[in-house]
């Protein structure tokens, strides 16, 4: 993917989308005051090189039965083994977030169970049993998601947005 330098028309565009993915490319066009085709060819630049990485629907996870959120630490037998690990838990669909981090563990996930039983099953019947893993553990049980969102750190000033000629 290459490099895009970002500049103030490609911040407000993430600014736009970032607070609701499904606004209309004209809307933000009417907000950048530029074309739509300018914005479609903007935000298909942001997705080549990687900058934008997809669209989502957020499910509530608690009204489709899963009510248990945990924060679990890993610590791999032997760092070579990372990429593996992280290739089997992509198979363990309750995982839904992994990170690779400094000090004790070696990465982070985050999990969404059904209750604090299946929350051991999937401990026990799938991630002590992923090669490569020495230990987990468990840090926190999250009693309710209090919100949650986008990076939105792209502040722009709209009087000193300039009208861009179409690309």
């Amino acid at each position: 993917m290459g490099q895009h330098q970002i500049d103030r028309l490609d911040k407000k565009i993430l600014q736009l989308i970032s607070q609701d993915a499904r606004i209309p490319f004209l809307e933000v066009a009417r907000e950048c005051n530029v074309s739509g085709a300018a914005i479609h060819q903007r935000i298909q630049k942001l997705r080549n090189t990687g900058i934008i990485k997809g669209s989502e629907f957020v499910i509530d996870t608690y009204k489709v039965g899963f009510q248990t959120c945990a924060y679990i630490g890993i610590t791999l037998s032997d760092i070579k083994m990372f990429n593996s690990v992280v290739d089997e838990l992509k198979k363990v669909p309750e995982v839904v977030e992994c990170h690779y981090a400094t000090g004790k563990y070696s990465m982070f996930v985050k999990i969404y169970a059904k209750d604090n039983r299946h929350l051991l099953q999937i401990i026990l019947e799938h991630l002590t049993l992923i090669p490569g893993i020495d230990h987990t553990e468990t840090f926190q049980i999250s009693l309710d998601e209090i919100f949650r969102r986008q990076l939105s750190v792209f502040e722009v000033d709209d009087s000193s947005l300039e009208v861009l000629e179409e690309e």
